[in-house]
């Protein structure tokens, strides 16, 4: 079986796009290949978090993995962090990796051209990198990532194809794969930007209370059209809900159009407030029960092994095959 990885970074609270384009996709997939999916910690200090943030992040994002449904009898479920050989070959990865690639990198410029030159920190340019040795350390073919992640699969693609021309065949090379429906939830504020963790009007959290999270949905933003049709360009509020309420319920965009013919934006608002109510109404329920239970740790001290016992076998073949392992 393939081995599938994937993970998400807890740098602020989930939002109801994680869940739609990430952890819903996560639990289909994994019963798919043997799964590793794991709580990006590390990268997480590319940019200041403040540690009880992090920690408490981190835990969060373990009890929605499970609160969602996925079975730590299937997926091997950990901390980015709890395994130092990620570290190691990452170390030993950026001699194969070059400035100007890195340099290059959509999300680097994005995020370092809001920063003075001299507040850039290293991890924030070298992300590729690590990134790279999470990957290929579980020799991983499938990488379900978000769009803005497909640059840095392919930077890794590069490094394995660079990295066996020189040694062999050592590394496995991956694959990016998309969701095909609802990869990319929009902010309900501005439809333009992508739900990002940073937009409280914009983003629905997973942890919002039932009636906020109504709210937002009925304030979304729409347009002067009045009428149900999926449009990104002229109509990217409308798309945007009509994208969430695809994803939830399976219903096609032309069964959507088809459904709301003839009525007003309101009564939309509300078919989708109501989906999304009670989907994270039952997810909260299950988080609940969860997060006060020992659970998580539990899940993170196998999930640990078990991720340990790979990952510290791709290590040795790297280093055996450069010279550093000599038993």
């Amino acid at each position: 079986m393939d081995h599938i990885l994937s993970g998400i970074k807890p740098t602020g609270q989930l939002t109801l796009g994680n869940y739609i384009g990430a952890i819903r996709n996560f639990v289909k997939v994994q019963k798919e290949g043997d799964t590793f999916l794991f709580v990006a910690d590390l990268h997480a200090l590319t940019l200041p978090i403040e540690p009880e943030t992090l920690k408490n992040n981190s835990r969060d994002l373990v009890a929605f993995y499970l609160a969602a449904g996925l079975d730590p009898k299937t997926a091997t479920i950990f901390l980015q962090s709890d395994v130092p050989d990620h570290s190691e070959l990452a170390i030993i990865l950026q001699n194969y990796l070059y400035m100007g690639e890195l340099s290059r990198m959509t999300q680097f410029k994005d995020k370092s051209s809001k920063m003075k030159e001299e507040a850039i920190g290293l991890g924030l340019f070298a992300y590729p990198v690590l990134m790279a040795a999470d990957i290929v350390i579980y020799d991983s073919k499938r990488i379900p990532v978000g769009e803005d992640q497909v640059q840095h699969v392919e930077l890794a693609r590069d490094l394995v194809k660079r990295f066996n021309n020189r040694y062999g065949d050592i590394l496995i090379m991956p694959k990016a794969e998309m969701v095909k429906v609802g990869a990319r939830i929009m902010s309900l504020s501005d439809p333009t930007k992508k739900m990002s963790k940073s937009d409280p009007k914009g983003d629905i959290y997973l942890k919002d209370d039932i009636k906020v999270i109504r709210k937002k949905i009925m304030s979304a933003v729409t347009d002067m059209l009045a009428k149900v049709h999926y449009d990104p360009v002229n109509q990217p509020g409308i798309s945007n809900l009509m994208t969430i309420l695809s994803s939830l319920t399976g219903k096609s965009f032309d069964e959507i159009e088809k459904e709301f013919d003839g009525k007003g934006y309101g009564d939309f608002k509300r078919a989708v407030a109501d989906v999304v109510c009670e989907e994270i109404s039952k997810l909260q329920a299950r988080y609940n029960e969860i997060i006060n239970s020992g659970l998580v740790d539990e899940v993170l001290a196998e999930g640990a092994k078990k991720a340990s016992v790979i990952a510290s076998a791709t290590l040795k073949r790297v280093q055996k095959a450069i010279g550093l392992y000599h038993k």
